[in-house]
């Protein structure tokens, strides 16, 4: 594992994309150690010169002082910031670098609303300061978990949390006034996308209290393709014929796909599950401040 420090030009990059409750997204590292065979952002590391996004972190050393600039600044408008949506802000060499602690005092100061996203029990550690944002600002706390099979879970997520350890990270600040949500992203065909799997997800996000369910389908396009073929190669040469056959191109095979996203619907319809990501934040912003809840709003 090898870790280079850098400094970055902005803290915040814009997200044009509709479909999501933010505008904004923070990362504090690129590169991810968790080492999972189907993130689709594998394709970043190109543009910082390196192929190694598992074993090279590049982690952004004046990424705190970079964040205060913007939202400090007359016309930062507190909107929802996403923190992690390329790479895990809880990963292994967060327990080292320990920004994350800094970057949520920043948040705490500017009362900004934000979306966790984690594999990682090590959120726990900033469980007070998290819990103390929630107090002042909509929060939403979310882990992505994808198998309840340990052994599949460990051969897909190297370096992830266990499974249950994920949900109980999910029961923790269901006590707080921060919202919760399941990441069931993606569902991997012939390893994560049965019954039984999907079953046991929604049930022990159903005994969590999750305020909603996403699930999404394995995409496999550019690099991403090739990593997740080699490991099923080695790990499940069995299914690699038929993984195949359902990834011609970047994209599952559209009936396969359709099929398992009525199967997915039923189930969660079963453990009265919601897939509705943007009305927690929604309803939270709704008991602040009448500006945030304009701002919420207007990014709809």
């Amino acid at each position: 594992m090898y870790f280079e420090e850098i400094e970055c030009k902005t803290a915040l990059n814009k997200i044009e994309r509709k479909s999501m409750p933010y505008n904004w997204d923070l990362n504090v590292y690129r590169g991810c150690e968790h080492g999972c065979k189907y993130c689709f952002a594998i394709y970043s590391h190109k543009y910082l010169g390196s192929y190694d996004y598992y074993n090279k972190i590049f982690v952004k050393t004046n990424v705190v002082e970079q964040l205060e600039k913007k939202l400090s600044s007359k016309t930062w408008t507190q909107e929802i910031i996403n923190l992690g949506g390329v790479t895990d802000s809880y990963q292994p060499c967060e327990s080292k670098y320990k920004i994350m602690p800094d970057i949520l005092n920043l948040l705490i100061k500017y009362k900004t609303p934000c979306t966790i996203s984690t594999k990682s029990k090590l959120i726990l550690r900033d469980y007070d300061l998290i819990e103390k944002l929630s107090e002042v600002t909509a929060v939403n706390i979310s882990c992505t978990i994808t198998a309840m099979d340990e052994k599949i879970r460990e051969k897909l997520e190297p370096k992830g949390a266990k499974s249950l350890d994920r949900f109980q990270v999910l029961d923790a600040f269901g006590k707080t006034r921060a919202s919760t949500g399941l990441h069931v992203m993606p569902l991997v065909p012939l390893l994560t996308d049965n019954r039984e799997n999907i079953e046991n997800l929604c049930y022990n996000g159903a005994k969590s209290k999750v305020d909603y369910v996403l699930v999404s389908g394995l995409n496999l396009k550019g690099e991403t393709r090739k990593v997740f073929f080699d490991f099923i190669s080695k790990e499940y040469p069995e299914k690699m014929y038929d993984l195949l056959k359902l990834y011609k191109d970047g994209y599952m095979d559209r009936q396969y796909s359709a099929e398992r996203i009525k199967m997915v619907n039923e189930i969660k319809g079963k453990y009265n599950l919601s897939g509705n990501y943007k009305k927690p934040l929604e309803e939270r912003l709704k008991t602040f401040d009448a500006k945030q809840l304009s701002l919420f709003d207007y990014q709809l």
